[in-house]
Parts: C-alpha cells; sequence; structure tokens
C-alpha cells in the first residue's frame, strides 16, 4: 500500500497578492476529527492494527446513499467491524462534529444518521467548504451508546465520504479503547478520546485547539485551526497550515 499524506490546507495567504502552495495530494479529501471518527482514532495510533486506514483517514470515498463506516470499500473493511469494542466518547445531549478537509470539494449536503435514522442536515450550497468544518447536531433523542454516521455529500461528483463516530450521548463513563501501543509523548493519565492539548510536547493523538502552544524538535509552534494530531501531522510539516512557529 502506498502511503499518502494529507495537507489539510491547499493554500493559505501569505501577503497580499501572494500565496504559499501547499502541495496536495490527488486522493485526499476529509474526514471527522472531533469528535474521533474510526478512522481518526486509527490514525492517531488509539486503535491498534487498523491496516492502511491508519495513514489515510481522509480517504472513505464511495457512492453516495450508503449507510456503511467504510464507504463500500474493502480496502477499509476494518472501519465496519464491530468486533473490535470501537471506544466511545462521552458527550452531552448536543455534540459539534468538526471534519478536517484535506481537499475542500464542492459540498451539496451534510448528513448525520443514527441506526438508520436521519438526525440532521446541512446544506453546502453546492459551495467550496472552508477546511475546518464544525456542526453541532442534537441527538438528544438517543441517549446511551450508539455509532453516528456521519456523511459528506460531494456537489460535482456521485461520491460522498463517510465517517462513523462512536458515541455515549447525554454523559456517563467513556468506554477504553482497545490496547494500543503508546504514541510518542502520551498524556500520563488514561483520558477519554481525544484527549486535550497541553503546553509541552507535540504529541499524536491531542486534540489541539486555536492558540495552544507546543514544542516540537525544539521549536515553539502556536496551533493556528482546531484538530486532533495524528503522526505525520507534526508541526515541521504544517508549518503555515496548522502551526504557526514562534
Amino acid at each position: 500500500m502506498r502511503r499518502k499524506i494529507a495537507y489539510p490546507l491547499v493554500a493559505l495567504s501569505v501577503t497580499a497578492g501572494s500565496s504559499l502552495a501547499v502541495a496536495s495530494p490527488a486522493l485526499a479529501h476529509g474526514y471527522v476529527s472531533t469528535p474521533p471518527s474510526r478512522q481518526a482514532l486509527c490514525a492517531s495510533g488509539a486503535v491498534a492494527d487498523c491496516g492502511p486506514i491508519q495513514f489515510e483517514p481522509q480517504s472513505v470515498e464511495g457512492k453516495k446513499g450508503l449507510r456503511s463506516c467504510d464507504g463500500g470499500v474493502a480496502q477499509w473493511s476494518v472501519l465496519s467491524d464491530e468486533s473490535r469494542n470501537w471506544p466511545a466518547k462521552s458527550v452531552g445531549n448536543s455534540v459539534t462534529f468538526t471534519w478536517v478537509l484535506t481537499a475542500r470539494h464542492v459540498t451539496a449536503d451534510w448528513e448525520y444518521f443514527i441506526e438508520g435514522t436521519k438526525v440532521a442536515t446541512f446544506d453546502g450550497g453546492n459551495a467550496q467548504p472552508d477546511a475546518v468544518v464544525s456542526q453541532t447536531v442534537d441527538l438528544s433523542r438517543f441517549p446511551g451508546r450508539h455509532t453516528v454516521l456521519a456523511v459528506w455529500n460531494i456537489g460535482d461528483t456521485a461520491n460522498a465520504f463517510y465517517n462513523c463516530v462512536d458515541l455515549n450521548i447525554g454523559g456517563g463513563s467513556p468506554s477504553t479503547a482497545p490496547t494500543a501501543s503508546a504514541p510518542t509523548s502520551p498524556p500520563t493519565t488514561a483520558p477519554s478520546y481525544p484527549p486535550t492539548a497541553s503546553s509541552s510536547s507535540w504529541a499524536p493523538g491531542v486534540s489541539y485547539k486555536i492558540d495552544n502552544v507546543v514544542t516540537y524538535q525544539g521549536k515553539k509552534y502556536q496551533c493556528r485551526q482546531s484538530h486532533t494530531s495524528i503522526n505525520s501531522w507534526e508541526p515541521s510539516i504544517y508549518t503555515l497550515a496548522l502551526w504557526l512557529p514562534l
């Protein structure tokens, strides 16, 4: 499997009349970062032995109208494997889903389902979305542990992108993740997913917010976009996209 590295922004303005281009592979698209989707958990190392999806969580693309975590693609079938006991994030009755879009396709709409029931739709206006999109969904009708299927329907193709997000709706203790190899510089206590950022060394699997400051390879960086970190998204790679050198 050829490893693909995703870049969250195609370009960022540097000075008036100029821009800094960031290379983006042809197969980069988008995924739900917060609460962590199954592919986000794989990419961060919170869930082990996921196969190639750990390197390209943004790539779960299939034809529109599916109701599957893997988008109907055998390569991503691990995402539909319910025997893996996917860890569930404890949330309230209202949940904000944040997508990181590595290729900002024009959007027909965004849909959210629980057990086949559509619970929310957000019109995309057939326009290009921002690099980070957040949408708040009322899930009060579905207390307890559920899997939310989040769907990004592209406006100018027959395809969509699929994400399954496991939640414990209405609070309670989060479930535990399957045993995984510890990522570099992990939190010292077992957190809910994703853990919160600290003002220390950058690490994968951490939820960083705008203005958080981290140290990486002896240099300090300030977060420019809220996101959950994964391996291959280090600050030195995403300078000016996700991180601002200090």
